[in-house]
């Protein structure tokens, strides 16, 4: 069979870029080896976000006194969690099916690989293999969980963040290795329903790594009040799990002090890896660079008509880049000219309680970028709304360059951030500058309020401080 584009892959990527590629006019197929969405919307963004709110409606009733509610003996049932979480992935899964019917969309089942000539070979899950065609291919394979040498995922005592949404029991005690978006979000779901949670980092910042350190300060003030245990700076030398736990032992990187943690169950959430095994790119002779495809500024590789985008390319591996990037890769294919995408101006979503999010240079990233620069910071516990919600942890952190006021980059952690960052993105693609977000009148009360609040903090116009 012969196709205008074959997308390998069905994540926020592919079914994006196979969509907008059909809108375009061109016969598109899109070829899964198992559900619709992807790891995303099927294991990654949307069951996990289930589960978070579960876990925050949990934590609502436990304050419901501080509402003026009484609510008696409120528990936990882990089961319907998890039941919950994967009905919601279920049922976007066969949204997605939906999508791609209606824009005629072929969907072939199996394991894609590349072949000379823009070819595609399809091994479905009897072993049969076909062979199809197309002018265009896009390699959407995203990525897995990433294993470190001293911790095999061995899906039961050392699992990935697949198991950790489908755990048969919920354990007494967890250790998280990582602390970026996956690992904190599986920290704060486990430690608000129950269970005594250890993180450990790598890296010195601790929670939240890549964040600005004024966010991964104040997320570590208030983990730590919940009752989450953080060690930062810290290494998983082994894990022993011939015995009933887990011994995990860490060597703090400064002191050299070694310690054993005993645990139930040991979440890996260090980061992932691109899936870029196995799929014809050596045989093509399609360039890669530490195990990322690399593609040109319309994700074109070396190799005429093919063409990568999403986790296995540079990048941030997130969905919503996924998405931008498959949009302007088929768009350039159909001859329109898009804009090559900015990643300076990508938003980054962390969906703990309180919520993270960030857009632009850090504080300390514009100063290393040669930038005088104007900085300025309102806490929700000035925000009426966020008193009112009873939700004041958290500010909102703007920067801004001193002589042109081009605003460089904001950072929140709070209540709802991650709705209010979109602001922010918008604001920067269209220029915005300092004064004109004073000026631009805000809702109030609102949590958005401490956007323009921080902008004027930053020129020294703030009221409300």
């Amino acid at each position: 069979m012969n196709f205008d584009l074959i997308v390998i892959g069905s994540g926020p990527g592919g079914y994006v870029a196979a969509i907008r590629a059909a809108q375009l006019g061109m016969n598109v197929a899109v070829v899964e080896r198992e559900s619709l969405g992807g790891i995303c919307l099927n294991w990654g963004c949307i069951p996990t976000k289930a589960l978070l709110k579960s876990a925050q409606v949990f934590e609502y009733i436990k304050h419901a006194a501080d509402y003026g509610i009484v609510v008696e003996k409120a528990s936990v049932d882990f089961d319907n969690m998890v039941k919950r979480s994967r009905g919601v992935a279920d049922g976007m899964s066969k949204g997605i099916q939906f999508l791609l019917r209606k824009n005629k969309i072929t969907v072939i089942d199996g394991t894609g690989k590349l072949l000379r000539g823009k070819k595609v070979e399809v091994t479905a899950a009897d072993g049969k293999k076909t062979e199809y065609a197309a002018n265009h291919i896009v390699l959407a394979t995203g990525a897995r969980a990433k294993a470190l040498p001293n911790l095999p995922i061995d899906g039961k005592k050392i699992i990935d963040y697949r198991k950790a949404m489908t755990l048969e029991k919920q354990p007494k005690r967890m250790v998280v290795v990582g602390a970026g978006a996956i690992g904190v979000e599986f920290a704060y779901f486990y430690n608000t329903i129950g269970t005594e949670v250890t993180v450990v980092e790598f890296l010195e910042q601790g929670l939240v790594p890549r964040e600005d350190p004024d966010v991964s300060k104040e997320l570590s003030k208030i983990f730590k009040k919940s009752g989450i245990k953080v060690m930062a700076n810290t290494s998983v030398e082994s894990v022993d799990t011939s015995g009933k736990t887990c011994k995990v032992k860490t060597k703090d990187r400064k002191s050299g002090e070694e310690t054993v943690i005993e645990c139930d169950v040991v979440l890996s959430a260090a980061g992932v890896a691109p899936n870029t095994e196995n799929i014809g790119l050596e045989a093509l002779g399609i360039q890669t660079d530490r195990g990322l495809v690399k593609v040109d500024e319309f994700y074109r590789t070396n190799v005429a008509g093919v063409y990568a985008i999403g986790d296995i390319v540079p990048g941030a591996a997130l969905a919503h880049v996924a998405s931008a990037e498959g949009i302007i890769c088929v768009e350039n294919i159909a001859g329109h000219h898009p804009q090559p995408l900015d990643y300076n101006n990508i938003p980054s979503c962390t969906y703990c309680w309180p919520e993270v999010a960030s857009v632009g240079y850090t504080e300390q990233g514009a100063k290393d970028a040669g930038y005088e620069i104007k900085v300025g910071k309102f806490p929700f516990s000035a925000s009426g709304k966020a008193k009112a919600s009873g939700a004041s942890n958290g500010f909102v952190k703007l920067i801004f360059d001193a002589k042109y006021g081009e605003f460089l980059g904001a950072h929140m952690i709070g209540a709802n951030v991650t709705e209010m960052i979109a602001e922010v993105v918008v604001a920067r693609k269209l220029e915005t500058t300092g004064l004109e977000i004073i000026k631009s009148v805000h809702p109030h009360p609102t949590m958005s309020e401490a956007v323009m609040e921080a902008a004027a903090a930053a020129y020294g116009e703030v009221i409300h401080l």
